[in-house]
């Protein structure tokens, strides 16, 4: 059966798109006609703007677009959601907003106090798997997914402390809580071993976790979250099943595995930024020292 049932509404979420367009043109007001409004801004370079962009992009492509909707019916589909919500636009948000905005909002009291607790690096890095493998847990995972405030709330919290998990590996800000060379690769190696007991409970369950794909009452009642009422009361729909030809079981399965391996390429990619700019570093001052060596300063 096609999505296409669930009619536009559903399917492109016209007023989320909306809302999205409101924020990239504030942002680019912001940083760019009414800029000299603040105290040491500075202009806007092409890779926040194009950094910051594709945030935005992404985020209605995941949670506007059609690939909304499917994470409803398909448990992979819910998952690759899940995996640019978390490990792919935060980062792309904390490139794009210029540091004198980041600086902006932590000169006041209240936002830095937060800012520095929980972008501590430690703190940072057991919240944001902690909250995510908790969201995983097949009991935690149906009663939040049936109910629209505790999903939005529940997935904004994550997408929150995404920002703070890779806050100290790539915030360019001083001052901050950062971490630098073998420090990162560690703190890598640790956020992708804290995910894998989530992903290796899905990946290796034997039966289907979760009663909102598979639980027809369940998941009629997680659909009312992406679908109006008034298209849901026109249908007769049994579950999931009906959308795809692949078992739940192995859907879930494919979820699970769909989630290690966008964490894998994406802590890869970060983890070989993280070495090679700790190489050129290391270059740069042997080369300091060399040319010290060669021409030692004269004593005063």
């Amino acid at each position: 059966m096609s999505i296409s049932i669930f009619g536009f509404r559903a399917l492109w979420s016209p007023i989320f798109f909306a809302v999205l367009v409101l924020v990239l043109v504030g942002y680019f007001l912001i940083t760019m006609k009414f800029r000299h409004k603040f105290s040491r801004s500075e202009p806007l370079t092409k890779g926040q703007a194009i950094n910051f962009s594709l945030a935005i992009i992404l985020l209605y492509i995941i949670k506007g677009s059609p690939i909304d909707l499917m994470g409803h019916l398909m448990f992979y589909a819910h998952m690759t959601q899940m995996a640019v919500l978390c490990l792919i636009i935060p980062q792309l948000v904390i490139l794009g907003i210029p540091p004198w905005i980041w600086r902006m909002l932590q000169n006041k009291n209240s936002f830095k106090k937060v800012f520095f607790v929980f972008s501590n690096p430690v703190i940072a890095l057991i919240l944001f798997n902690g909250v995510f493998s908790i969201y995983h847990i097949p009991l935690v995972f149906d009663f939040i997914k049936t109910n629209m405030w505790l999903h939005a709330g529940y997935t904004s919290i994550l997408f929150v402390l995404g920002i703070f998990f890779w806050w100290p590996l790539i915030n360019r800000l001083e001052d901050q809580h950062t971490i630098s060379g073998l420090k990162k690769v560690g703190y890598i190696f640790a956020g992708g071993a804290l995910l894998l007991p989530a992903c290796g409970l899905i990946i290796f369950a034997d039966v289907p976790l979760y009663a909102t794909f598979s639980d027809p009452n369940a998941w009629a009642k997680a659909l009312e979250l992406c679908v109006p009422g008034t298209t849901l009361a026109g249908l007769t729909l049994s579950g999931p099943e009906v959308f795809s030809s692949m078992s739940l079981l192995y859907d879930q399965q494919l979820g699970g595995i769909i989630m290690k391996i966008i964490q894998e390429i994406v802590y890869g990619f970060v983890l070989a930024r993280v070495f090679f700019s700790w190489y050129k570093k290391e270059q740069e001052e042997t080369e300091v020292e060399k040319q010290h060596r060669l021409n030692p300063q004269p004593i005063e």
